[in-house]
């Protein structure tokens, strides 16, 4: 799957899912011994090889120097994202101030790891099902900001993320959120994370599930921006959603660019997150509350499950 958002914004967070391994009991992945596994080594390596080349590394050298004896994160990157020394020259030629600017977000990435760590193992605490592939932060070709698959983990794109200045103004917290967002979504069910014509309630459930889990596990949601938008709205919003959750037709509510004050983009996410919400704050067995959120298959029967209603107060 491939993270999607903001999508008018960075065609990187837009575009369709990847084909890749679904979520199903037989790719559990358990958590390493020595804790969940999130490579950062990637971006330091980069950067030496950009330092050293006055940022303007050659193909060759990209190739040779960086991603050749990379992590295999990067190399799964490289292969379904189209990834090569060429191509990140290319990129680093037509946009150099994306790869310099970037190098501001590399100071937070220890604590960032250390953070994601310690919400993944929470994961683990209240999930015991959860798989725990590796999380690699890596350089990429300036798109897409992450993809992720049960089999192959989580890949970021250091440079796309750091210029995703909407999601959250906070470069730790953007990369920690974010990060964990994606995660759940490795946990998620294909029947959700694989349709390729999901309807506006079954995205927006697929994505505000991520969204209130990562809260949960990590402290905030990936969207900081939608709920202080969307505030006093609520009911505005919400009761514009309900006609239109049977829809096949997204560009209302999802990946439909940063939006406007009067109607900020990616709605869904933030509708969604609320329905997920009011699912687990209304249930008196939140183990079973959130298994039922991230192993949802049925959109229509978690809503009606969920006491959700437009406007609904939730703490």
């Amino acid at each position: 799957m491939e993270w999607r958002g903001f999508g008018a914004v960075f065609c990187v967070l837009s575009c369709a899912a990847l084909a890749e391994a679904a979520p199903s009991a037989s790719s559990a992945v358990p958590v390493p011994d020595g804790g969940p596994v999130i490579e950062i080594e990637d971006v330091t390596r980069f950067y030496a090889l950009y330092d050293a080349a006055n940022g303007l590394p050659t193909a060759d050298q990209l190739q040779r120097e960086y991603l050749d004896p990379g992590s295999e994160g990067l190399h799964h990157f490289a292969k379904v994202r189209r990834i090569s020394g060429t191509a990140i020259a290319a990129s680093l030629e037509k946009n150099p101030q994306l790869y310099a600017d970037a190098k501001r977000c590399m100071g937070p990435l220890p604590q960032v790891r250390a953070r994601l760590e310690a919400a993944l193992r929470r994961l683990g605490e209240l999930y015991p099902e959860a798989r725990f592939p590796p999380v690699t932060i890596a350089v990429g070709r300036g798109k897409p900001v992450a993809v992720g698959s049960p089999a192959n983990g989580v890949q970021v794109g250091l440079e796309a993320l750091c210029a995703a200045n909407a999601l959250n103004p906070d470069v730790e917290d953007r990369f920690v959120y974010v990060i964990a967002h994606e995660f759940v979504h490795v946990q998620q069910a294909s029947a959700i994370i694989d349709d390729e014509h999901p309807t506006v309630l079954a995205g927006a459930l697929g994505e505000g599930a991520a969204e209130f889990v990562a809260e949960l596990i990590a402290g905030s949601v990936a969207y900081s921006r939608l709920a202080e938008w969307a505030k006093g709205r609520e009911q505005e919003f919400e009761t514009a959603f309900v006609p239109e959750q049977d829809r096949t037709d997204l560009s209302r509510w999802l990946y439909n660019g940063e939006g406007t004050r009067e109607w900020p983009g990616d709605l869904g996410y933030w509708i969604g997150y609320r329905i997920a919400k009011s699912y687990y704050q209304h249930s008196t067995d939140k183990r079973r509350a959130l298994r039922d959120i991230l192993e949802m298959t049925e959109p229509r029967a978690l809503l009606a499950r969920s006491g959700w209603y437009p406007g609904i107060p939730l703490q």
